[in-house]
C-alpha cells in the first residue's frame, strides 16, 4: 500500500512551536496524510504522548523523531525514543543508527550554497532531507542542491515540511509503498530507499509566527519583538513578491 508521511513537523515541545500533538494529527488526516514524524528541537516524543495519540487515532502512524541541533547543523532522527545526548554530529549519528533510527540531514543548504560543505558528513547519513518546505526562503536552490547532494552519494531521498504551524502542515510529502500500514513497515519502506518526495513552500509570514513564538516562549524583551515587527513586515512582503510572480 502506498503511505503519505510529513517527515518533519514540530510540536509545541519546540521553543518555537504552538501545535499539541492532537492539532498535528487531527490537521494532517485532513489533509489526506497516513502518517508524521514529530521531530521536536533536542527533545524526543515522550513515549505517553505517543501512546495517548496512538490510542486516540490508531490508524495515524505517529513516527517518534527528533532534530538534533549537532556542530554541523540539524541533524533529524526518525524513529528515536531515547534522547540523543552528544551535538557532534557523528556521534548524534551512531546514537540515531543506535536505535535503530534513519539519520537524515535536514535543509543542508538552507543557509549555504556552498555545495561541497556537507561533503563530510555523508558517511554518518541514512538519507537527505530533499524538499523542506521552509529552506528556500533564504536560498531559492536549496532543496535542488539538496536533491542533487543526495543523488551524488546515493543516499535516501525525504521531504517533509518543517512544520511549525497548522497551515504547513503536508507542505512536504514521502510517498513509500509499505506492505501493511505499522510503523515497522513503514521504517522497512523508508530503509529500502524507495521514496517518492513531493511539497510546496511555506509562506514566510509562517517562519515570523513560529518566531514569534519562539519569543513568546523565552519571555523576549520589547528590543527582541521590535526586530521581530520588522522581519515579520519583510516576511509580508517577500509573501507578496512570491505571489505576484506566481510562485
Amino acid at each position: 500500500m502506498e503511505l503519505r508521511l510529513d517527515l518533519h513537523i514540530h510540536s509545541q515541545a519546540s521553543p518555537d512551536g504552538r501545535m499539541p500533538l492532537e492539532e498535528i494529527v487531527q490537521t494532517a488526516l485532513d489533509r489526506g496524510l497516513d502518517g508524521a514524524a514529530v521531530c521536536d528541537h533536542d527533545r524526543v516524543l515522550s513515549k505517553a504522548d505517543a501512546a495517548a495519540v496512538r490510542l486516540a487515532y490508531p490508524d495515524f502512524l505517529l513516527i517518534p523523531g527528533v532534530e538534533v541541533s549537532t556542530d554541523q547543523g540539524h541533524l533529524l532522527g526518525l524513529f528515536v525514543t531515547e534522547p540523543v545526548q552528544s551535538r557532534e554530529f557523528a556521534a548524534a549519528s551512531r546514537a540515531i543508527r543506535a536505535q535503530g533510527g534513519l539519520a537524515v540531514l535536514a535543509h543542508p543548504y538552507e543557509h549555504s550554497r556552498d555545495p561541497g560543505r556537507p561533503e563530510p558528513l555523508a558517511p554518518f547519513l541514512d538519507g537527505v532531507e530533499v524538499w523542506n518546505s521552509r529552506a528556500e526562503r533564504k536560498n531559492r536552490q536549496a532543496n535542488a542542491m539538496a536533491e542533487d547532494f543526495a543523488r551524488v552519494h546515493g543516499l535516501r531521498r525525504f521531504g517533509g515540511s518543517d512544520a511549525h504551524v497548522p497551515r504547513e502542515i503536508g507542505n512536504g510529502v514521502t510517498a513509500v509503498r509499505a506492505r501493511e500500514r505499522t510503523l515497522d513497515a513503514v521504517r522497512e519502506a523508508l530503509f529500502s530507499g524507495e521514496t517518492a518526495v513531493s511539497g510546496r513552500r511555506s509562506l514566510a509570514v509562517d517562519t515570523a509566527a513560529s518566531q514569534f513564538t519562539r519569543r513568546r516562549k523565552t519571555h523576549a524583551g520589547g528590543l527582541s519583538y521590535c526586530k521581530w515587527a520588522l522581519f515579520g513586515i519583510k516576511c509580508q512582503i517577500e509573501d507578496w513578491i512570491h505571489r505576484v510572480a506566481g510562485e
